[in-house]
């Protein structure tokens, strides 16, 4: 097999705007950053003429909904074949199961993404780890594509850089992430509505099932690290839902002395969700690309099958706890 490449910008922009129907898959367990992008580029596309469409196959989670205004569909009407498909925030077919063989449909394939662990693998590829959000490449690439950024697209793109940024506090936050918020407040972005929409607009079942998830966390490591879980029999007896979990295990990480923070999600009896976040000097990424995951050096996660809840919480005890010892403590 040929080996595939990383494309400069201007060729994505290219094929985009040669083809006429556009079909745009972000991942499942959409997030801000998935999500933003995914609107902001549908948004362009149809303000430059072209047919286009935000392919799901889940109902969206309750942060993102509002970013949607008429892009997602699950059955896309088109009159034949795609001329172009593309992944967002992703870098593998795993991460839309569902609608694998509808972009495979596509004459032309395309990737555009931030994560560090992926790797070329379509016709054309847009990869950028030292971006803090895919909505930072999809700002720059909708520029390209000169059909001006306006308060709706701009409000799509501020809202994958806030939540991919931790609302500007995270590591990978640089002198361009604020650049870019500046100009997007420039063409009109109402950021304090759209913080809001993101943070400030949680159910009351959400917050219950958070405190059950901080009650049930434990602390190892000598405090350096803390794990906790999430079951179905707590999400029954909570009401919450597996995707308003997104942000507990930041909350998690929080915990003064803490470096390595983990939460364990179980979405049936034998698979279990896992996610990390670390503060400084531990590399989630690379441990969750062991594992079969991957994903940002401070923000990472992978999934885990065949095992309880339990055995999976035992078995990563042990192998963090390993690992923390051979990582420096601040200050020492």
């Amino acid at each position: 097999m040929k080996e595939k490449k990383n494309n400069a910008l201007a060729e994505i922009v290219s094929a985009l705007m040669d083809a006429n129907t556009v079909l745009i898959f972000p991942h499942i367990s959409m997030d801000g950053d998935a999500m933003g992008s995914s609107a902001a580029l549908c948004a362009a596309l149809r303000k430059a003429g072209k047919t286009a469409h935000v392919v799901v196959e889940e109902e969206l989670p309750d942060m993102v909904a509002f970013l949607d205004r008429g892009y997602c569909t699950e059955n896309p009407a088109l009159p034949g074949r795609p001329d172009v498909c593309v992944c967002v925030d992703c870098g593998e077919y795993r991460r839309f199961p569902k609608r694998k063989a509808l972009f495979l449909s596509g004459a032309l394939s395309i990737c555009v993404d931030h994560h560090k662990t992926t790797t070329p693998f379509l016709d054309l590829n847009y990869i950028d780890g030292a971006a803090a959000a895919t909505a930072e490449i999809m700002y720059d690439l909708i520029s390209l594509m000169g059909v001006g950024i306006d308060a709706e697209i701009g409000g799509a793109l501020y809202a994958g850089i806030v939540t991919d940024t931790g609302k500007f506090q995270y590591s990978n936050t640089t002198r361009k992430t604020h650049l870019i918020a500046a100009e997007l407040h420039a063409v009109g972005v109402r950021a304090a509505e759209i913080s809001i929409l993101l943070y400030q607009n949680e159910r009351m079942e959400k917050r219950l099932m958070e405190s059950r998830i901080l009650g049930e966390a434990e602390l190892f490591a000598g405090g350096r690290a803390v794990i906790s879980c999430i079951t179905r029999k707590m999400l029954e007896e909570t009401g919450g839902r597996l995707d308003e979990t997104d942000g507990v295990t930041e909350m998690l990480r929080d915990i003064r002395g803490v470096e390595l923070a983990c939460l364990l999600k179980e979405k049936s009896p034998r698979t279990i969700k896992v996610s990390l976040r670390s503060k400084r000097d531990f590399d989630v990424a690379a441990f969750s690309e062991e594992n079969g995951g991957g994903g940002h050096v401070r923000a990472a996660g992978f999934t885990a099958k065949g095992r309880s809840v339990e055995a999976v919480k035992a078995k990563l005890m042990r192998e963090l706890e390993e690992r923390l010892s051979c990582v420096a403590q601040p200050g020492k």
